[in-house]
């Protein structure tokens, strides 16, 4: 058995609100979706406002704030309207992202080391305020430089290359995106950057990944969205957190 500290399981709610906004209305409220996955085992509950609020709205990341009991993670683009929201809910953390209208969902890591620039006002101005900044990043040596020359104490490992790959049977090309991901996290671990990692997971990936030691957080939304027609909500956090249990044992 491992003696580290638990994997901490952040969940993310984003497609109950999908689910609602596809007909309009209040119907399934992603606060209740957090309450739900906090209820389950989660450790904290993730929503992303984005700048065209194709699900979360303003009013669900205030409702989030004043509600759960567990700590809320704002993932947001780095634009001067979504720091003075997030300033004024004051989360326990922000989780800096890219964001393309086209896309359908966050596509790859935040370009930190070409964007040093622009980055930096909102990395300062949110952890003036006590709020903890993550960087959401590829495995990328060059990203986690800029991340630690930013100041921002938590990285956030893209996941979603490795993920596919493994998703796709891709055994040569998933090992190696793994070897990356590896590599990286022990890399910031060095720099002093405390590791998460997201994008893609489900039961298999997530507890592969549980084993390495460095990862302390992993943040998970669409799979256990999507395995929660089929089960529920809470019984899909369980088998995560029971996934999660079982990777790190061997770490």
């Amino acid at each position: 058995m491992s003696d580290l500290p638990q994997l901490r399981l952040g969940v993310n709610i984003d497609h109950v609100a999908t689910v609602r906004n596809a007909r309009g209305g209040r119907h399934p409220d992603p606060v209740r979706a957090a309450l739900a996955a906090i209820e389950a085992g989660a450790d904290g509950i993730t929503a992303h406002l984005r700048e065209d609020r194709r699900h979360i709205r303003d009013d669900d990341m205030a409702r989030l704030k004043a509600a759960i009991s567990q700590p809320l993670n704002f993932e947001m683009a780095a634009t001067p309207e979504m720091v003075e929201i997030a300033l004024k809910t004051r989360p326990h953390a922000c989780c800096l992202v890219p964001e393309r209208r086209e896309e359908r969902t966050t596509e790859g890591g935040l370009d930190a080391a070409g964007q040093r620039a622009q980055l930096a006002p909102a990395v300062a101005r949110l952890a003036e305020a006590g709020i903890r900044v993550s960087l959401f990043i590829a495995a990328d040596p060059r990203q986690i430089e800029a991340a630690a020359a930013l100041r921002a104490p938590v990285i956030e490992i893209h996941t979603g290359a490795w993920c596919d790959a493994a998703a796709d049977g891709h055994a040569a090309e998933a090992a190696a995106e793994f070897a990356r991901i590896r590599d990286a996290a022990r890399l910031a671990r060095r720099a002093g950057l405390e590791v998460h990692a997201g994008h893609g997971l489900d039961f298999g990936t997530a507890e592969a990944i549980a084993a390495l030691p460095e990862v302390v957080e992993l943040n998970i939304g669409h799979f256990l969205v999507g395995e929660a027609i089929f089960s529920g909500l809470g019984p899909a956090v369980r088998t995560m957190r029971a996934a999660m249990d079982k990777g790190r044992a061997r770490a």
